[in-house]
């Protein structure tokens, strides 16, 4: 298990006590320093159905309304796609412990459908008051279905530190595909980071965001701060109502979105490195097409 992420959860664990200490009372300061924007789109027809045979041709992109030239392009939906990396985020507090054992059925059915053998791997984080990585990335399904079972709700939510930390500690130094899902309420009561950090850093980090909302009769519900961050990373988000079916069918749109994705790269023409937001647009050849992606990105920052 690396060591930077076990000092990064532990000081969570302690209220993010040495993150504060560190940044001066500041907010973290995010920065990017490669030229490539990747971005993850899935295309549909006008019946719903993935359009999975389409070319690098076929594809249009502009960022601020400028037109790109598109150097990188891969059809993620063969035997042949990117290696996945899932962080399956999984809020264990106290709003949705009545919810918790079907959340851990349907995560675990989801994972053994969507991972392939020696080639995908996950990991499982929960988060409460606290954020614990409860297992490190692995190809095993039993230690990943074994992390799930084993989980107990309680307490507060800390829904954006834990997308920061599952971007930036987890995924950060993978490659090829990397996806968050989330299963949460999304009312965050005591994160640090705040919410458009945490989305930047997942866009950032090249991170497409699946948000399923599970709510709970009792207590109050965000599910539009989960569509929130499933829009701005090009990911979807699904209302389960809390129903095992409902969150059986959730997962398995997310792994049909998965298993249709294009990933497209460009080198921008905006060479400026002043951390301002670009508004992206990509269109497709062909009648009644639909194209769901991110819609803008952070640039870079130059060096201090």
């Amino acid at each position: 298990m690396r060591n930077h992420l076990l000092s990064t959860f532990v000081i969570l664990h302690l209220g993010l006590l040495g993150w504060v200490l560190d940044l001066r009372g500041q907010e973290p300061v995010i920065r990017a320093t490669v030229d490539v924007v990747n971005v993850v789109c899935t295309v549909r027809d006008r019946h719903g159905n993935y359009v999975s045979d389409l070319k690098k041709e076929d594809f249009q992109m502009t960022e601020d309304k400028v037109g790109q030239q598109i150097k990188f392009f891969h059809n993620e939906s063969g035997d042949d796609a990117q290696a996945l990396t899932i962080v399956l985020l999984i809020d264990t507090s106290g709003s949705v412990k009545e919810k918790l054992a079907f959340e851990q059925v349907a995560a675990t059915e989801f994972l053994k459908r969507t991972l392939r053998t020696n080639k995908d791997m996950a990991a499982i984080v929960q988060f409460d008051s606290d954020i614990n990585l409860v297992q490190d990335f692995t190809y095993d399904h039993d230690l990943l279905s074994h992390a799930i079972v084993e989980m107990r709700a309680g307490g507060a939510t800390k829904l954006y530190d834990a997308i920061w930390l599952a971007a930036q500690d987890l995924l950060g130094q993978e490659v090829g595909r990397k996806v968050i899902v989330i299963l949460s309420d999304g009312a965050d009561t005591q994160s640090i980071v705040s919410e458009k950090d945490a989305i930047r850093i997942a866009q950032e980090e090249d991170v497409v965001i699946y948000g399923i909302g599970v709510r709970s009769r009792r207590f109050d519900s965000n599910f539009g701060k989960l569509k929130k961050f499933s829009e701005s990373t090009g990911g979807v988000f699904f209302n389960s109502k809390a129903d095992l079916e409902k969150l059986r069918e959730a997962f398995n749109r997310i792994n049909h979105e998965i298993k249709n994705q294009y990933m497209l790269g460009y080198v921008s023409t905006n060479t400026k490195r002043d951390g301002s937001f670009r508004k992206l647009r990509v269109t497709v050849r062909g009648s009644g097409l639909k194209v769901n992606y991110r819609k803008g990105y952070y640039a870079p920052l130059a060096s201090p």
